[in-house]
């Protein structure tokens, strides 16, 4: 790659994640001159036409637009095509950007194809269901000199950012018991969750628990060392079984303990988009500390006299204007603010990072790879692998009615209950 050029995006997967936050984001990078094409595959062309027609994104990006694959104007909306995105891929030119925004089973295979293409790496979180397959693509893109960003998004909520220097600057004192959740609305159970979030493949915990997990290291720089997680088990409008209300328990290095509570259950009628937070207890000598994002209520109070016509559309509102939110800030269409934002920016940066520095010299390219890893700041497979663990862990777990599993570190990381 030409490090003078823009550079190519593919987004593989067209879902919600894809619609909402990923491709404004690379919209308004586009816009800014980082980005040239985009692409889109999905499995099937209507998520893709979906997109295509959405207003929002047409007022926030007048005049931009991406190319679908498949082409939803050519083939029928019941033809399946799983395999399209390794065509786009393999057509690619080496060290450009492929974002992975695929349900969390279909990470790893997707993520090894686009390194073997050549291709630096976005991938929703987590990684991977299993430390082996992270570290697996540790190996092959450090090998390759190839970024991998997984996008913890709430690691750049400006909230975690303040928390994380006040902790590791002595002024919390240490971390002793703590409770977080994130309860997603009802009507996810009608959305496509239901093919593939499902008892066989992820649980509410794999899926959105991590985040938090995630919070705590990035916070405190401690370690997971025993996971458990019980989840219940109900049935989908398709008749799908699926782990819809999760209770994980992590213990840490240090003793400390973190409950987390996870569902799919925030009422549709409910005032915001989902129910978060996170609370933390520390100890210092002398007293107690306390950390405390109530991530739900910012503050913002409206009740309008006409609502929108999507799912969890209400009259009254308590929004939240930090994760993702298109604004007037001039010029022509909208800009993406929130640390939604701010987490795809800093990955394509990392990545820009990665080429400016090293270009074609492999040697140097690793050399950057090891300094963003030495940040902790973007999650790497590198700095975060204990993400996996502690996933593998609750998989285990809740697969056998909530055992404890234990996770060891050293020079072959692994879980065992």
């Amino acid at each position: 790659m030409n490090t003078n050029t823009k550079m190519d995006v593919t987004i593989v997967g067209g879902g919600m994640i894809t619609e909402m936050q990923i491709l404004p984001s690379v919209y308004q990078l586009q816009r800014m001159g980082t980005v040239n094409d985009i692409s889109i595959c999905a499995l099937n062309a209507p998520p893709l036409e979906k997109i295509v027609k959405n207003e929002t994104l047409h007022r926030a990006f007048p005049g931009q637009t991406f190319k679908p694959y498949p082409d939803f104007h050519q083939v029928s909306a019941k033809e399946n095509f799983p395999d399209l995105y390794q065509e786009v891929v393999s057509s690619m030119k080496p060290r450009n950007i492929v974002m992975i925004a695929l349900p969390d089973q279909m990470h790893y295979n997707s993520v090894l194809y686009a390194l073997e293409h050549d291709q630096h790496i976005l991938s929703v979180k987590p990684l991977t269901l299993n430390y082996n397959q992270a570290h697996e693509i540790e190996r092959l893109a450090f090998e390759r000199g190839l970024f991998v960003g997984v996008e913890y998004h709430k690691r750049f909520d400006d909230r975690v950012g303040m928390a994380r220097m006040k902790y590791r600057a002595g002024d919390f004192g240490e971390f002793r018991v703590g409770m977080a959740t994130l309860i997603e609305p009802w009507y996810y159970r009608d959305s496509n969750f239901q093919n593939w979030c499902t008892t066989e493949n992820s649980d509410m915990f794999t899926y959105i628990g991590c985040h938090y997990v995630d919070q705590v290291h990035m916070i405190t720089g401690l370690l997971p060392a025993r996971v458990s997680v019980y989840g219940s088990v109900e049935t989908y409008p398709n008749g799908n079984k699926g782990y819809l209300w999760t209770t994980g328990r992590v213990i840490w290095e240090n003793g400390a303990c973190l409950t987390v509570i996870n569902g799919m259950g925030y009422p549709n009628v409910g005032p915001g988009g989902n129910s978060q937070g996170i609370w933390l207890f520390t100890q210092g000598e002398k007293d107690g500390g306390l950390l405390f994002h109530d991530d739900q209520y910012r503050g913002i109070k409206h009740s309008y006299i006409r609502k929108g016509n999507d799912p969890g559309e209400s009259f009254y509102n308590e929004p939240s204007p930090d994760y993702f939110k298109l604004i007037e800030r001039g010029g022509d269409g909208l800009t993406p603010v929130g640390y939604g934002y701010r987490s795809i920016e800093a990955i394509v940066n990392a990545i820009g990072r990665v080429e400016n520095y090293g270009g074609d010299d492999l040697e140097k390219r690793q050399e950057m790879i090891k300094t963003i890893d030495g940040e902790g700041i973007i999650a790497t497979p590198a700095n975060s692998s204990f993400n996996e663990l502690v996933i593998e862990a609750g998989r285990m777990s809740i697969l056998n009615d909530g055992r404890d599993v234990v996770i060891e570190y050293g020079e072959n990381p692994h879980v065992h209950f």
